[in-house]
């Protein structure tokens, strides 16, 4: 069953004339040119691209992990582009929830101990175990990393990254390293999130078809937003096939 959605209006975060230009040696490396973008409260986003598209730079400098070369970044009337590191590390642990491709968990700790982590440095901070319910993992918050499986982790990483209840969630190729039967399990974990709790979630991949489970599709190319679609049904994860 497809999941019908009312596009917000509302924007949470706002790029304009995003410029990002690495320098190596007498080499300049154009990661972005000139990109407008927005994010929508609740909304949950796809972006879509090859290899040095420039995905993984738009998400970095959107979640204040890089500043951008020229150009601004506004959330909440605030430009944090050119925020100094303190602010820019409010911003990150206050607003913003991270996913990357590998999961970054502390080996030693128990899933639930490894999400409590995060909770004990954010004001109204989800419940661990809550956080863990939410991506289906209730039975295995007393184990170890090492005693679950590469998508359990992911999905342990997901809670973390949500505990804090964070305004933004931003997703770097989650699934990347998983097989498809445990991709789709992990993006129904995302995709839960953001039904339940109506964080605003970008997910970045090169796999097509998991655009068909977002509101809106981002086509990244050459540094540059290629054309944009909409989604007026969303196709629940569960249902997707690549």
């Amino acid at each position: 069953m497809t999941t019908v959605k009312k596009q917000s209006t509302k924007t949470v975060l706002s790029a304009r004339k995003l410029t990002k230009v690495y320098h190596t040696g007498a080499i300049d490396v154009w990661a972005l040119r000139g990109v407008d973008f927005d994010l929508y409260a609740n909304e949950m986003v796809v972006l879509l691209g090859a290899s040095g598209s420039g995905k993984s730079t738009l998400l970095n400098i959107l979640g204040g992990l890089d500043v951008p070369t020229e150009g601004k970044v506004i959330y909440a009337d605030h430009d944090i582009s050119h925020a100094n590191d303190k602010a820019l590390t409010r911003f990150r642990r206050d607003h913003v929830g991270f996913v990357f491709q590998f999961y970054n968990l502390i080996p030693s700790l128990t899933a639930l101990e490894n999400v409590a982590l995060v909770t004990e440095i954010t004001p109204d901070a989800l419940d661990p175990a809550k956080a863990l319910d939410l991506v289906g993992l209730t039975e295995r918050m007393n184990h170890f990393p090492a005693q679950l499986s590469g998508g359990e982790q992911q999905r342990i990483a997901i809670a973390r990254a949500i505990a804090k209840q964070p305004d933004i969630l931003l997703c770097d190729e989650p699934t990347g390293a998983l097989d498809m039967q445990t991709g789709i399990m992990v993006l129904q974990a995302i995709e839960n999130i953001n039904q339940e709790l109506g964080t605003t979630t970008a997910v970045i991949t090169h796999n097509a078809v998991v655009g068909q489970m977002a509101d809106r599709i981002i086509y990244l190319s050459d540094g540059q937003i290629a054309g944009i679609d909409v989604n007026q049904q969303r196709l629940p994860a569960s249902q997707l096939e690549w």
